[in-house]
């Protein structure tokens, strides 16, 4: 009876991480009228190193976004339908969450390190932040929309600009939280504090956070490879 019961839990929480994963989703499409669509995922794993690194499932080798980034459908198709998303999750319960930049919502991200000492530098000189969010390798700072012009005129202020900072506007795209147990999990280092009515929570303008985010990315490797 033992057994049964176990295996009974494991199924239960197996069915509760896969509805967290809708549940998400939808509240970024419904509620925060985010554009979202699934990620690509992750092999299944065939033994105890593969469950470990969950290589993506798309055919490139090496991806360096595993799991975490759109492939069919492509980003062009990423809505805030909830008929649509409940359509991909129903049947995808375990897919990563992928949002579509620039639109509603835009972001701009550091190395980990770097992220967390910008973090740390905007907090303790009060700076009031929107969400933030980490995976094992970046830290994602959400933004209000900015255009290319706009970002423009920030940077050409700036005496370097680290190729370690990347921008994620029009045509780009991050993954959200919840994210299973794989290469690439991701979870929220600062939470999103809903707005009114579930509305979304509100988001800085760009240009209240490049000098630290600049600051801090002049201590992280330069790069040209996009890594989550």
């Amino acid at each position: 009876m033992r057994e049964i019961l176990g295996r009974r839990r494991k199924l239960s929480l197996k069915r509760e991480g896969r509805t967290a994963y809708l549940n998400a989703a939808l509240m970024y499409a419904e509620h925060w009228q985010w554009r979202v669509v699934p990620g690509v995922g992750y092999d299944k794993p065939a033994g105890r190193r593969a469950a470990e690194e969950r290589p993506c499932a798309c055919p490139r080798a090496n991806c360096p976004v595993p799991g975490a980034h759109p492939l069919d459908p492509g980003l062009l198709a990423a809505t805030r339908e909830p008929r649509m998303v409940r359509w991909w999750w129903t049947r995808r319960p375990d897919a990563p969450i992928v949002l579509a930049t620039g639109d509603r919502v835009s972001a701009a991200s550091l190395p980990a390190t770097a992220g967390a000492d910008a973090l740390t530098a905007l907090e303790n000189f009060g700076f009031r932040l929107g969400p933030v969010a980490a995976t094992p390798t970046r830290y994602h700072f959400f933004v209000a929309p900015y255009s290319l012009d706009e970002l423009g005129e920030l940077l050409d202020s700036q005496d370097w600009v680290p190729t370690s900072l990347r921008y994620h506007g029009d045509g780009g795209y991050v993954p959200l939280p919840p994210c299973g147990t794989g290469a690439a999990p991701v979870r929220w280092v600062r939470p999103p504090v809903a707005g009114k009515d579930e509305g979304a929570p509100w988001l800085p303008p760009i240009d209240t956070l490049v000098d630290a985010l600049v600051r801090a990315g002049r201590t992280a490797p330069d790069g040209d490879r996009l890594r989550f």
